[in-house]
Formats: structure tokens, sequence, C-alpha cells
């Protein structure tokens, strides 16, 4: 599956000049001409956003932060690609939660190396934080990886592995949402054959061992799952 760049400018011959170079690197980039545009295609779940920041309806600076106070984006890799050059416009973006400030104009090859230098970042991050959730406390429970035990209000629950697999997953991230194919290649893998009805029934049998907890997995629509995220 290719990286999803989610690329917002309002200058149209900035972001197909973009666009063309991030596919032909092998990215696939989800365009927007301003920020509430961007904030609208996050349901695509991209794995990167790129901001300019000086653009109409809303500008990038307050796209970044609406973008960081959504569920499962608090996260995400920024980068700010902007003609401001100050260093005080630097240190707003940074400081609002951008990961990255590239000046405008910027070489092709640059901005490639950018990128990939912060998927790196968070693809250490992402492993690092999961070495820390091989035990997962949320809500009423309790998921413990290295003896595949799940408790609900400290009652065992008995799930086969790949119902483990599902509910441990999502739970790792809760808010994030997770595509059914997402969901697939996470827990089957490239090289097994398997539906994406088959996520609805794992996830159907899920929901009856939880009971009264059952919207701890919320449906989203047309796309896959998510965990609920509880303050």
């Amino acid at each position: 599956m290719k990286t999803k760049i989610l690329l917002a400018d309002d200058e149209k011959d900035i972001v197909e000049f973009l666009q063309y170079n991030l596919e032909q690197a092998g990215f696939e980039v989800i365009s927007a001409y301003d920020g509430a545009e961007a904030i609208l295609k996050l349901s695509q779940n991209p794995d990167l956003i790129i901001l300019d920041v000086m653009m109409p309806r809303m500008n990038g600076y307050e796209a970044c932060e609406k973008i960081r106070n959504s569920p499962g984006f608090e996260d995400i890799p920024i980068i700010f690609l902007t003609a401001k050059s100050t260093e005080k416009d630097e240190v707003h973006g940074l400081n609002i939660g951008a990961d990255d400030f590239i000046q405008k104009p910027v070489s092709n090859k640059k901005i490639i190396a950018r990128i990939k230098s912060n998927l790196r970042k968070k693809k250490s991050e992402y492993v690092e934080s999961q070495i820390n959730k091989e035990q997962i406390n949320i809500g009423p429970l309790h998921i413990d990886r290295e003896q595949y035990l799940v408790q609900l209000e400290g009652e065992k629950l008995v799930l086969p592995k790949k119902e483990f697999e599902i509910i441990f997953h999502l739970a790792s991230n809760p808010g994030k949402v997770y595509p059914r194919e997402v969901i697939l290649n996470e827990i089957w893998g490239n090289d097994v054959f398997v539906v994406e009805r088959t996520i609805d029934v794992h996830v159907r049998k899920i929901r009856e061992k939880l009971g009264k907890h059952s919207d701890l997995i919320e449906t989203i629509k047309g796309v896959g799952y998510r965990f609920k995220k509880i303050n």
C-alpha cells in the first residue's frame, strides 16, 4: 500500500508540480486547495500532511491546529511549505504542532528527502510506542499481548487469535480510524487472500463478547473501524 500524502496549497501549479513528482517517487497524493478542504480530506487517512501557510478560507496555521485536535491525527507528521521565511513564522509553526518547516521555492529532491525523514521518525516513534504497549489498560479493558489475555471489568474473555489481534490493534490507537484494507494487511498480511467482509464478521463477534461495552468499537461507515477515545 502506498504512503498517502495530503498536500494543501492554493496555487494550482504548485500542487500539480508537487503531485507529479511525489507520485513519481511512489507516493499517493491527496490534493486540497485550502485549509478547510484539507480538513475534509482527513477522512482519506493520509500518512503525512504538507500545508501552505497563506491559503483562503482557512490558512495553514489554523488547519494545523484543527488537525492536531482531530481524533487519530494528533501525531501525524505535518510539514509547512511556505514563502514566509522569518524565524518568528517558523517558531510559530513548530509551536502549534508542525514537525517541519520548509521555505519556498524548494527542490523536488529536498522535499522528498524531508518527507522520508519525517516518515522514518514517525515510524521509529510508533515502534517505540508499540514496545510500551504490550499491556493496554483502557476503560473497562485490560489487554496483555504477551499472554494473549483480555479482561473486561476483571473477567477473562476468550478471543481467538485474529479477534485478539484486531482488538489489540484498534485499542493501541484509540480515536484512529482503520480502513478495512489496512486491518487486513496488518492482521492477515499481504500474502493471504481474505475478503473485507471477514473483518466485519470478526468485529461482530468481538462486540458480542464486549456486551454492554460493544460501543467501544465504532463503525466508520464506508471506511472501517476505530476504538472509542476515552478521556
